[in-house]
């Protein structure tokens, strides 16, 4: 399927599609479990990565686990609504995946990084870009510090690609700062919710009544 084909594939599902994005330790994670348990309709759309399983994780919940080579062969196929190489690895959204997701009804949520929201954009225009932000670089940091899970080093990577993050967002729609969870939560909510009735939405499905 060529690039102009999976656009128009993807501009005629009437599905909303959602790009959430934000640093490592942002707390994006937990703030979108808590937005779907409240919003029924909202589906996450799970990524391929080819790096290898956490011990907590498992295959199609937090990621398909595909190897380099099969990766590569989606990315040449134009499989992947966007993919990006994050810290060396790669991470794609594959595009019948969501589209899947639409057919049944749903929401689509993507949890991606800036370099796949500027790809999804570029073929799904009518997409709501939302970028969390924690309150402040240096607590950031102590949210990093404080999951144990990294070293130093690698701490020290993730606030400088937080930075890079931070900078390349200003094309999103929306901010929302996790300062505290229950605020966010409620602000990221009321986003999702009034994007579903913005004007060009609703005269898609109301154009008689408003006739």
């Amino acid at each position: 399927m060529n690039e102009r084909t999976m656009t128009e594939s993807v501009q005629a599902l009437r599905g909303e599609l959602y790009v959430i994005a934000a640093p490592s330790g942002a707390g994006k994670t937990s703030l979108v479990r808590a937005l779907m348990a409240r919003q029924p309709k909202l589906a996450l759309s799970v990524s391929d990565t080819t790096r290898p399983a956490r011990s907590t994780e498992q295959e199609g919940e937090q990621y398909c686990f595909v190897d380099r080579a099969t990766f590569d062969a989606k990315c040449a196929a134009g499989r992947y609504l966007e993919h990006a190489e994050v810290f060396g690895q790669g991470y794609g959204t594959d595009r019948e995946r969501v589209e899947a997701l639409w057919a049944a009804g749903r929401d689509v949520i993507l949890e991606i990084d800036v370099q796949g929201a500027a790809q999804v954009c570029q073929r799904q225009p009518d997409v709501c870009q939302i970028f969390i932000l924690p309150p402040s670089i240096e607590l950031l940091a102590q949210r990093l510090r404080g999951r144990g899970t990294d070293q130093e080093d690698v701490i020290a990577r993730r606030l400088a690609e937080a930075e890079h993050e931070m900078a390349a967002a200003q094309s999103f729609d929306w901010f929302i700062v996790n300062d505290d969870f229950e605020t966010a939560l409620g602000q990221l909510e009321a986003v999702v919710v009034a994007w579903r009735q913005r004007r060009q939405r609703q005269l898609d499905h109301l154009t008689s009544l408003l006739a």
